[in-house]
């Protein structure tokens, strides 16, 4: 799980430079996990992304709410 979880903070920090696709992706494939240190890294990638792009991940929680 510690390789998954780096995939999601792999993106920590890029700001406007965030691939979005690859963020997504990666939340996406670990979204119902039961893993603290993986959700924490889910909601810790959209804090940070939602201070550059607060309208994409309002979107992207809107489309996976059932799932988070």
């Amino acid at each position: 799980f510690w390789i998954r979880r780096i995939a999601i903070d792999c993106q920590l920090g890029f700001k406007e430079a965030t691939d979005t696709e690859l963020l997504s992706s990666v939340i996406r494939n670990n979204l119902g996990s039961k893993e603290f240190f993986i959700n924490k890294a889910i909601g810790w990638a959209l804090r940070d992304y939602s201070k550059t792009h607060p309208k994409w991940v309002a979107h992207f929680l809107s489309e996976n709410e059932e799932k988070l």
